[in-house]
């Protein structure tokens, strides 16, 4: 029975990679070697689904870190299209736009964690058995470039 349990796991893990790879439950299943209608109960089960979400995550994540290593080579692209005499004027104009966008976002964002750390500051002093925790800035960067964070949301909270 050992053996089998085994087996079984090593399908649902092969299950969740196939989901998290392939573009439909049914491409998945084929992938998995498991039938349409098991990988569908399977994701029906709190813990299958817990770990599919997981995995979602973590993939998307690592898109999120992917595209947070070509800003560089974007910005540069940014720049050279705004300072480009032989581009169109809309495209030296929109890229303008973008490069003003991001500095004002960049703002924005050190104001709020300006703000943030002097609330985490004032509570830890009003109360001191209240130790303030700090958000881990990598994480919260990775949620604002997967919008899962919008500046909106980060006024509601402040």
């Amino acid at each position: 029975m050992t053996g089998h349990g085994a087996k079984f796991a090593r399908k649902m893990e092969a299950a969740i990679a196939a989901l998290v790879s392939r573009p439909s439950i049914e491409d998945a299943a084929r992938t998995a070697g498991v039938a349409e209608k098991t990988l569908r109960r399977w994701m029906r089960e709190p813990e299958f689904h817990t770990e599919y979400l997981r995995a979602r995550r973590e993939s998307v994540y690592q898109a999120v870190a992917r595209m947070q290593q070509a800003t560089g080579a974007a910005g540069l692209t940014m720049l050279k299209l705004m300072t480009d005499p032989n581009v169109p004027a809309a495209v030296r104009l929109r890229a303008a736009e973008c490069v003003f966008d991001r500095a004002i976002k960049v703002i924005e964002l050190e104001d709020v964690e300006t703000r943030l750390a002097a609330l985490e500051q004032a509570a830890a002093q009003s109360n001191p058995r209240h130790k303030a925790t700090r958000v881990d800035e990598g994480h919260h960067q990775t949620c604002l470039a997967a919008g899962r964070i919008n500046e909106r949301d980060q006024q509601a909270a402040l």
